[in-house]
């Protein structure tokens, strides 16, 4: 009993390759009805929809986010200047010299701890 190579390969080939007659559930399918095409534009106006709301809502991100990149890039230039005046009174006091602005923030201070003391 002899059985031939090429039944067997054919065989084989139709059901690895998946070459079914059967459809699947995606794609578009033949034969639609005026029903299915106004649910198609239904689901394409939905679709639009979508799109223009995800756009608005990542535009409203964007904007939240440059500012703030602008508040905190204030806040770095005020730290700078801050440190820039707290080097200028270390060099003053380098020199035996006492800054402006030195006493009164020193009192500030001491009365913070004051009251920080009290409570």
């Amino acid at each position: 009993m002899e059985v031939e190579p090429m039944c067997i390969v054919e065989n084989e080939m139709e059901g690895s390759r998946g070459d079914r007659k059967e459809g699947g559930k995606r794609g578009r399918k033949p034969g639609r009805k005026a029903s299915d095409k106004v649910d198609m534009k239904a689901k394409l106006e939905r679709s639009r929809q979508s799109a223009r709301e995800c756009r608005a809502r990542k535009k409203l991100r964007y904007q939240y986010l440059e500012e703030l990149v602008a508040d905190r890039e204030k806040a770095v230039l005020a730290l700078r200047k801050e440190l820039e005046m707290y080097r200028q009174w270390g060099h003053e006091l380098d020199r035996g010299r006492i800054p402006e602005g030195l006493h009164t923030m020193l009192e500030e201070l001491g009365t913070l701890k004051r009251e920080k003391s009290n409570s």
